[in-house]
């Protein structure tokens, strides 16, 4: 039975839950084909569509538990002859309830929810009779994890996502998963799901790869899962089938796979969070198979990150993509927007091309872009149907949605005739104000009064691109980050005349393109870019000093970024680095520099500093040889001091400006557009975590509790 230490354990930790959305275990009875006896099943279900899937709460444990007390019973009794358990349409379960873990203040009461986890969790193991986990939807965190506790598993061919996240959120699986994977499954194959995964933007499993790495026994259909996977559960019961697991090999190969797990979290977040070294630690330790000792490490392990800073700044981060993202602070009322029926695209290279692509596959509206020559129109077009052939080849569409975005996109030299009849027109031209001035001085005179016209500009003002025009408030910036595909964020400018109406059509076609959007003011290089540029800007200004280029960029890596400052600009061209820096330097010459070296780069033709040949990034000799350096000569800690103070004093002179409406904007920002850390929550938290932003600002940029352990 369910002990009294449990039950006080849950109810304690129920109190500090307030608004828990509560999951049923709601068990029923039922005769499993081929005679093999009665079978219990439970059905975890918050009584919501999949829109809200199930979480575990304290509430929700207790209910499990109660569940759990009933088969208990009868399986004592001889009543029933296995136990399953299995989730409402689409959703398994996803783990923790985290909106109340950010509640939490003191350390028992983290420890609390680690051991009201694996009380519940583990008695599945204790039943008397084999149990069995049905992953018939979604499974993250706690999801996966009680199902790990169960004797087998069968999943569904059609589950979309299936992840141990926690690592990436700044936790570790605590409810079983760094004890039970690595001890099913091999340690390399744990390795990859507990932490390479999570490190590599939590990246899914599908329902296959869930079969394929030994998680899952058995592999069913979406139509028929359960009714399979009670057919399956009776063979086994009755012997007629055997489930055999590989041996697990507990001596180099485990070894080499903790090895491999630090060398990731190395390179992803070189020291900086403790996450993903706690789970490595409890994996190392896992080998020998004892779970006691095992679900205590988690517990301890847990209750520490829940009260370090890191998980508060993954869970913010976690709640900015998932909620302030889908929400758009400051944007105006969604009835204004206007219907876009047909997209232009003024230019037709690598950019413009990958956003005729993004328009026409999101919005499946036509799409028309023009250029300077035919030559140019032909290869932009020619681009988006290789893309589309590509996607059709690894069977992401079928072949007549292939054809028809195909015939979606087209390419005319008339722009007249091009966009006469389009309701929203993007330049993505060269980044020189001139040039799109006259762009849209020729779009004006062809397109109809209401068109939108967007620029997707990276640093230049919309105003002025817009202030000669007849019509400048149907004028919006819709700056897009490359690669397209990969990086969600949309910073959407409102210049000084840009309309509501023009300005909500712009985020309903964001939504519609699955962006993030996020609202700033038309100020110099805007958000991403200003930020990076600063910061990429002192990390050249101590190189131009004096301080040798490997201790520069080393000086950062406790930020845990996704690439070093010098591999960054690699990225995304020195020329482009350059010349945003020169725009800021117009605008701000007291702050941005314009680096000499980096002008001699740029005009050496060099794509970068460094070079491959030994297959690790190497200062390139000939950049080497262009580089003139001071005398000043600074530490790593001296480097990163200053970095961070010159990003600290920016930041706060945006909000100041009023260039995004909080700083959850900012963070916002380089998390989508720049990929930033999710357990950093963006920049802010970990400049408040540092004392940064007292020291340069005067104050915190969140008040605390927002990304921090409450106080």
């Amino acid at each position: 039975m369910s002990t009294q230490g449990t039950q006080e354990l849950l109810r304690g930790a129920a109190e500090l839950f307030p608004g828990e959305v509560v999951t049923k275990a709601q068990v029923r009875h039922l005769d499993l084909p081929g005679g093999a006896g009665r079978f219990a099943l439970i059905t975890l279900d918050n009584g919501f569509d999949h829109t809200k899937p199930t979480t575990f709460g304290p509430q929700s444990l207790a209910n499990l538990d109660a569940a759990i007390d009933q088969v208990e019973k009868e399986a004592a009794e001889g009543a029933i002859v296995g136990v399953g358990i299995t989730g409402k349409p689409f959703i398994f379960a996803v783990g923790a309830d985290l909106k109340g873990v950010e509640l939490l203040k003191r350390h028992e009461d983290a420890l609390a929810i680690g051991r009201g986890g694996h009380e519940v969790f583990k008695r599945l193991q204790q039943l008397a009779v084999p149990t069995f986990a049905y992953y018939n939807g979604a499974a993250m965190g706690g999801g996966v994890e009680v199902g790990l506790h169960c004797s087998y598993r069968t999943v569904s061919a059609s589950v979309p996502a299936f992840s141990l996240p926690e690592v990436f959120l700044g936790l570790v699986p605590g409810w079983g998963g760094c004890t039970l994977l690595p001890n099913l499954i091999g340690a390399d194959r744990a390795v990859t799901v507990i932490i390479e995964n999570s490190l590599n933007q939590n990246r899914q499993l599908k329902g296959a790869q869930v079969h394929e790495l030994g998680i899952a026994d058995a592999l069913f259909e979406a139509a028929d899962f359960l009714e399979q996977s009670l057919a399956w559960t009776s063979a086994v019961l009755r012997g007629e089938i055997e489930v055999v697991r590989p041996e697990v090999d507990r001596g180099e190969a485990w070894d080499r796979a903790v090895a491999r797990g630090r060398a990731i979290a190395d390179g992803k977040v070189h020291g900086a969070a403790p996450a993903a070294y706690r789970a490595l630690d409890i994996i190392d330790a896992a080998r020998g198979g004892d779970l006691r000792h095992g679900f205590e490490a988690e517990d301890r392990a847990l209750a520490d990150l829940i009260m370090g800073g890191e998980l508060h700044a993954g869970v913010y981060a976690f709640n900015l993509v998932q909620k302030r993202g889908k929400r758009p602070a400051g944007a105006p009322d969604r009835s204004l927007a206007r219907p876009v029926n047909k997209v232009g695209v003024v230019g037709a290279g690598l950019m413009a091309s990958q956003l005729a692509l993004l328009f026409a596959r999101r919005l499946e509206v036509p799409v028309v872009l023009t250029d300077i020559d035919q030559e140019r129109i032909d290869k932009g077009v020619g681009y988006v149907h290789g893309e589309i052939d590509k996607l059709l080849g690894k069977g992401r569409i079928g072949q007549d949605k292939a054809n028809r975005l195909k015939g979606l996109v087209t390419g005319h030299l008339d722009k007249a005739a091009a966009f006469g009849d389009a309701d929203f027109v993007i330049e993505a031209v060269f980044e020189e104000l001139g040039v799109k001035q006259q762009v849209f001085a020729e779009l004006e005179a062809v397109v109809g009064p209401e068109t939108i016209l967007a620029t997707n500009t990276s640093s230049l003002s919309v105003s002025e691109m817009a202030q000669k025009l007849e019509h400048p408030e149907r004028v919006v910036g819709f700056h897009f980050f490359n690669p397209v595909a990969v990086l969600p964020l949309l910073e959407i400018v409102r210049a000084d005349a840009t309309d509501d109406a023009s300005l909500a059509t712009a985020f309903a076609v964001a939504k519609k393109l699955k962006k993030t959007a996020v609202l700033v003011k038309d100020a110099p290089a805007f958000v991403v870019n200003r930020i990076l540029t600063r910061f990429m800007g002192e990390i050249q200004n101590v190189i131009d000093e004096g301080t040798p280029v490997a201790v520069a960029e080393k000086a950062v890596e406790p930020l845990g970024l996704p690439m070093s400052p010098l591999v960054l600009l690699e990225l995304v061209g020195p020329a482009i680095g350059l010349h945003v820096s020169e725009t800021l330097h117009r605008a701000f010459p007291d702050r941005f520099t314009v680096s000499e070296n980096l002008a001699a780069v740029v005009k050496a033709g060099k794509r970068g500093f460094y070079v491959y040949d030994s297959g690790t990034p190497e200062l390139d000799p000939e950049v080497a040889a262009l580089l003139k350096q001071g005398d000043t000569v600074l530490t790593e800690q001296q480097v990163r001091e200053r970095v961070l103070d010159a990003v600290a004093q920016e930041i706060g002179l945006m909000l100041a400006e009023g260039v995004v409406a909080e700083a959850q904007d900012v963070d916002l920002c380089l998390i989508t557009g720049a990929g930033w850390p999710f357990h950093l929550g963006g920049i802010t938290p970990y400049l408040d975590r540092e004392g940064v932003s007292q020291r340069v600002n005067g104050k915190p940029f969140l008040a605390p509790g927002v990304a921090s352990v409450p106080e």
